[in-house]
């Protein structure tokens, strides 16, 4: 496949013999790795230059949330991986963000791109009521990735669901990394806001997070080249 290909393929193991077979095995049949905190908690730091030495795109896919300090001194902590993209979550607010952003800023080599998680995409707009948030989902987004954009991130993760609206208002440069993506032909388990890969990238996705309906198929490269059939070469 060429770097046309907008997967990144999630990584949620724990196990890192496991997840590093199956990403040299997709090599070339997706666009880049998605290492989230099943594998980084159970592994660190450890190995991480294995998955950087296969020349793929790798999004750390961590999800920061604390006081401002805490949040850049592990933004500067992470620095030394060399990932594309890491994760921190809006709902910090735009001190906290602020302070990631410029964290990453001094990056030495490779400055990491910064994107802001707003609403997971396993919650509806019953579970933002319960939590005492906008429950019309698309709203609250919207004011998530607006304030992530003027905090100085370089874009946000979002569902499908949202895309066009974010595309719209945030501009064509603002990086929308999305999860929640399952193919036609794979069920849709706990994510209750999906979309087929070609429908999210028409409506002007960045870049796409599929895990099981690649991890879990019988034969994994068969799946991502199934799924990147969808894209012009």
């Amino acid at each position: 496949m060429t770097n046309k290909n907008p997967v990144f393929c999630a990584l949620d193991t724990p196990d890192s013999a496991l997840a590093l077979d199956l990403a040299s095995k997709l090599k070339g049949h997706v666009g880049g790795l998605k290492i989230g905190l099943e594998y980084f908690m159970a592994n660190g730091s450890k190995n991480f230059s294995d998955f950087s030495k296969l020349g793929m795109p790798i999004f750390l896919d961590v999800k920061l949330h604390d006081i401002p300090n805490t949040v850049a001194g592990a933004i500067s902590s992470l620095l030394s991986l060399e990932p594309d993209f890491i994760t921190i979550h809006t709902s910090g607010g735009a001190a906290m963000m602020e302070a990631a952003a410029k964290a990453a800023a001094e990056a030495p080599r490779k400055k990491p791109k910064l994107l802001g998680v707003t609403v997971l995409t396993s919650l509806d707009s019953d579970d933002l009521g319960q939590l005492g948030q906008d429950v019309i989902t698309v709203r609250q987004v919207k004011r998530l990735a607006l304030l992530a954009q003027e905090s100085g991130l370089d874009g946000v993760i979002c569902s499908p669901a949202e895309v066009k609206m974010l595309r719209d208002v945030c501009g064509p440069d603002f990086i929308l990394m999305v999860p929640g993506i399952r193919p036609s032909w794979a069920a849709s388990g706990d994510q209750k806001r999906v979309m087929t890969p070609r429908e999210a990238v028409d409506q002007g996705a960045t870049h796409l997070v599929i895990g099981r309906p690649i991890t879990g198929a019988d034969d994994p490269v068969a799946a991502a080249d199934l799924i990147a059939d969808e894209f012009p070469a």
